[in-house]
């Protein structure tokens, strides 16, 4: 999502100021203000002078001030990062860089996402990076971009062995800058991380991107979130990864309509893949059908160790399935099924087997309808586990019984919990006042997070909670943060 502009920041003398893209500083200014302008830029200049790292997003400099700031960056050797994002920087803007990254190796990574910059100042960014040796990480997030700026990045990447991470998230690029992007890729050996979340790729730019993949032995993450790729795309897109020499590391392929179908494709490449690490199939719609083709692919593959499956309609039967395969699995840490329908029964699977089984660190479960009965099945499980670290159980339907049965879990010592999420459970005083009983029971607690907001707790709940987390720091020194 592109970044928000912020409000200006207030001068030393405390007035704000705002400069539009393409506008004149003078115009509409009085000589103060100017000066006061002048000076603001004159600070933000130093930055770049002075730190490695400076974050300048949504400043609302504009063009002109762009233009100002960029002599900053020649021949800079101190900033290593920077960000423009979302300040008004349109494509005239951009031929600002023109004659300043060309003498600049120091800057690694260059971040102008949410700029309205469009093909135009797109094209004149790749003219100028052609000749740059430095950037090795390009944000060009939500900048209007099209194909015809999808076609000169491509360019960029044929001739261009420094860059390494791409990033083009929630843009307008369609199948033709995908496959010119793909064509890229044939040619390209030292991009490892590209991004094209919230595009418009379609199954045809997913078939033209697999082609591109099959020849591309450097790429270690691809992020093709939300782009409508649907089953057809999905079988093209494994087929192109199965067929590469390249180790991927991180797939995300969420949001993209893939059904039971498309789900067959992604489990035959995940028993193959022995460099997957990490995989992303949130929103989609495999359902238990499709869970259950995940979960056997799982059995065979041992370098999986973080899978979201959220929003998938997955019901009890498919979250059993998935519990079956963490009893013999060590390699999985981080599993999401949140938005998934698999109830009290399918908490119950889970729980079952992470009792005594598996190497969960972070579990996610929030807005499951597991209700009551699921919590209590959770947390019989906590008195035994000893790996979750992170647990999310938002919006379950928990009430007061379902947070008494959790209470009793925190009176048992459980080194590893250290997060606990139950917003949105129609909590109310009672609930509270186990939970506060609890922490105050266990002077070795080891939870430092526990999220109670959006719930009906009134300033009785809220104080006993508060006193709960005095008495703990009083007894341990420990800190315990709870939100309401």
């Amino acid at each position: 999502m592109p970044k928000p502009s912020r409000p200006s920041k207030p001068t030393a003398e405390g007035m704000n100021w705002s400069v539009g893209a393409g506008t004149n500083l003078l115009s509409g200014f009085t000589g103060k203000l100017f000066r006061e302008s002048k000076q603001t830029l004159n600070e933000f200049a130093k930055e770049l002078r002075a730190f490695s790292s400076v974050d300048m997003s949504g400043r609302n400099f504009g063009d002109e001030g762009l233009f100002f700031l960029a002599e900053s960056l020649g021949y800079n050797q101190t900033a290593e990062e920077v960000s423009f994002a979302a300040n008004g920087i349109t494509a005239a803007g951009i031929k600002a860089f023109d004659g300043v990254l060309q003498s600049n190796i120091a800057l690694k990574t260059l971040n102008l996402s949410g700029n309205p910059i469009g093909d135009e100042g797109v094209k004149c960014l790749c003219d100028i990076l052609v000749d740059n040796a430095g950037v090795e990480r390009l944000q060009l997030s939500s900048v209007d971009l099209r194909d015809e700026g999808a076609k000169a990045i491509a360019e960029l990447l044929k001739n261009n062995s420094i860059l390494r991470v791409l990033e083009l998230n929630n843009n307008m690029i369609d199948y033709s800058g995908f496959t010119s992007l793909a064509e890229a890729l044939l040619e390209n050996s030292t991009i490892r991380s590209l991004h094209l979340n919230g595009n418009y790729g379609g199954a045809l730019g997913a078939n033209a991107l697999a082609k591109g993949l099959e020849g591309n032995k450097s790429l270690r993450e691809l992020h093709l979130h939300g782009n409508s790729i649907g089953d057809e795309g999905i079988r093209a897109l494994m087929s192109g990864l199965s067929s590469r020499k390249g180790k991927l590391a991180v797939l995300d392929i969420g949001n993209n309509s893939i059904s039971a179908k498309g789900a067959f494709h992604v489990a035959e490449y995940i028993k193959n893949c022995k460099s997957l690490l990490w995989i992303n199939l949130y929103m989609n719609d495999i359902g238990d059908e499709g869970a259950e083709k995940i979960a056997d692919a799982l059995k065979q593959n041992r370098t999986i160790t973080t899978i979201d499956l959220g929003g998938n309609n997955i019901h009890s039967k498919g979250a059993s399935a998935i519990a079956r395969v963490l009893k013999d699995n060590s390699v999985i840490t981080s599993l999401d099924l949140a938005y998934n329908p698999i109830g009290a029964d399918g908490a119950k699977a889970l729980s079952e087997v992470l009792k005594f089984h598996g190497n969960i660190n972070t579990l996610k479960l929030g807005w499951c309808q597991i209700g009551a009965s699921g919590a209590e099945f959770v947390a019989d499980m906590l008195r035994y586990n000893n790996t979750i670290s992170i647990l999310d159980l938002r919006a379950n339907g928990l009430r007061d019984e379902g947070a008494k049965c959790l209470a009793q879990s925190f009176k048992v010592v459980n080194e590893a919990l250290t997060s606990i999420d139950l917003a949105f459970n129609e909590i109310r005083d009672d609930g509270a006042f186990a939970i506060a009983q609890a922490l105050k029971a266990n002077e070795d607690v080891a939870v430092t997070s526990l999220n109670l907001a959006n719930n009906f707790l009134t300033k009785f709940g809220q104080s006993a909670l508060t006193d709960a987390k005095d008495l703990v720091y009083e007894m341990s020194e420990k800190e315990v943060n709870i939100f309401f």
